[in-house]
């Protein structure tokens, strides 16, 4: 669901970078008077995974789509609203900037429908609520599937809203809703499922990470190793193997465009900002559709009947290299916002 600038007006643009730069300011405010060196791992490790998790496009059974991991709901599950925000940007900013995924543009855009929607609307009130305070996996992973199509449903409809209000591609608003909210239904179930499997992990492994804000300072101070690791394994292991059997069907966004226009694809327009947008990610994309530089046409890989990679192409040393330094990259950017964000003690008083 990550939109291209192709989308997107620069007024409607400009207007979601000013909110998304807000709701980072406004939760970096709020993790400073939370967040601990205790914790600072967790956030880039988690937002690691994430990256990670995001690479691997799941068929949707007979409608030539896929979809992946949102990951903004398991993040404010395990980090609480304001940080999970952070880091799901920080993933975000990483994906544009380095890899070419989601136009600058439309980043604030992307940040505030895969971020905000899941964090402070899909957490708060549906999934705390159905979750309750006494914990147990069947309540648990009901939380996580009906909070996760909702997340997904709402980030759809920003995607649509936006577009359409920035009236350059065309789109007609009722066809492409009515495109957009059903393969997001879809595709939201599966991330509700791979949602609650981690979270049955956690469950299994710190079940106190999952009875409140794991950044609160009134916590007890248990150690979070095996969670860390388990996420971190978790992360090369996805990046460097499971990314291999990516779908190659078009995600829900690119197939809802190609049910309208024909093309999975919309052309930019060839003046104003776009052409200078368009250069400047060309410059800082390393790794451009998750590949090493001079080795994206090889890594194309034709669709097999059921959607996955096919068989005789599947191994792609250069996607896993690429998505191995993507998630070191996350890991470390997110770390870094948690290191300047974390609560520091205060300074004693001399007399």
């Amino acid at each position: 669901m990550h939109m291209a600038d192709a989308l997107l007006s620069p007024a409607v643009g400009g207007t979601m970078w000013a909110v998304s730069a807000g709701a980072i300011a406004y939760c970096s405010t709020k993790v400073r008077s939370q967040l601990d060196d205790r914790k600072v791992p967790l956030m880039g490790v988690l937002g690691a995974f994430i990256f990670a998790a995001q690479m691997i496009n799941f068929t949707i059974p007979g409608t030539g789509s896929s979809g992946h991991l949102g990951g903004g709901l398991l993040l404010a599950i395990l980090l609480g609203p304001q940080a999970a925000f952070l880091t799901i940007a920080s993933v975000l900013v990483v994906q544009a900037i380095f890899f070419a995924d989601g136009g600058l543009l439309a980043l604030g855009c992307n940040i505030f429908n895969l971020g905000f929607f899941p964090a402070f609307i899909a957490y708060p009130f549906i999934y705390k609520k159905i979750a309750g305070a006494q914990l147990g996996r069947l309540r648990l992973a009901g939380a996580a599937i009906i909070a996760a199509v909702a997340g997904l449903q709402l980030g759809a409809f920003g995607v649509v809203a936006e577009t359409v209000l920035s009236g350059i591609s065309s789109l007609p608003f009722s066809t492409f809703l009515l495109l957009m909210q059903p393969i997001h239904l879809a595709i939201g179930v599966v991330e509700g499922l791979v949602t609650a499997a981690v979270l049955s992990f956690v469950y299994k492994a710190r079940p106190e990470m999952l009875l409140e804000n794991p950044l609160s300072p009134q916590r007890g101070l248990r150690p979070v190793g095996v969670v860390l690791l388990g996420f971190f394994v978790a992360t090369l292991l996805t990046a460097g193997i499971l990314s291999w059997y990516a779908s190659a069907h078009p995600d829900g966004l690119e197939w809802a465009i190609a049910k309208v226009t024909g093309r999975e694809e919309i052309a930019e327009p060839e003046t104003g900002i776009f052409p200078a947008l368009a250069a400047l990610q060309q410059k800082t994309a390393f790794f451009p559709d998750y590949s090493l530089p001079g080795s994206a046409d090889s890594s194309v890989r034709e669709p097999a009947e059921n959607g996955a990679a096919s068989s005789a192409s599947i191994v792609d040393l250069g996607t896993s290299v690429a998505g191995i330094l993507g998630s070191l990259i996350t890991l470390a950017l997110a770390s870094l916002a948690a290191f300047l964000l974390r609560k520091r003690p205060k300074p004693a008083l001399r007399l």
